[in-house]
């Protein structure tokens, strides 16, 4: 009787640790400072007026990408939250924010910097959470 017991309280600890962990939030692909969503290398994000929202698709491409370089998501990387991936011409992956691709702008120097904010004819825009 007692072993029975001890065999049924060890598979309920191992079940309540396993469920634990399986409820983990996933990591953002971004955060947010100074009102803008950021990169991980804390440099300021970016969204395209041309990029149709939900589209799943970027047409910042070529040229273009050179320019403002997505923000690119890793070959497993799933939709979360308000975060969801695209995938780019090339098929690679790209992280995007309530179905807009992100960007990031060549010219931004260093974290903080908002330099491509209303370039382009007012196109590009800093993206905010």
């Amino acid at each position: 009787m007692f072993r029975i017991a001890s065999l049924t309280i060890l598979s309920a600890a191992l079940l309540a640790a396993c469920s634990t962990a399986a409820v983990t939030p996933a990591k953002s692909p971004a955060t947010v400072m100074n009102g803008a969503l950021v990169g991980p290398n804390q440099m300021t994000l970016y969204v395209f007026d041309k990029d149709a929202a939900g589209s799943g698709k970027s047409v910042c491409n070529g040229g273009c990408a050179t320019n403002w370089p997505p923000l690119m998501a890793p070959a497993g990387a799933a939709a979360m939250g308000d975060w969801s991936v695209v995938t780019r011409d090339d098929g690679s992956k790209q992280w995007a924010y309530k179905g807009r691709p992100l960007y990031f702008w060549v010219k931004d120097a260093k974290p903080g910097d908002m330099t491509g904010d209303g370039f382009l004819n007012n196109t590009w825009h800093t993206a905010k959470p």
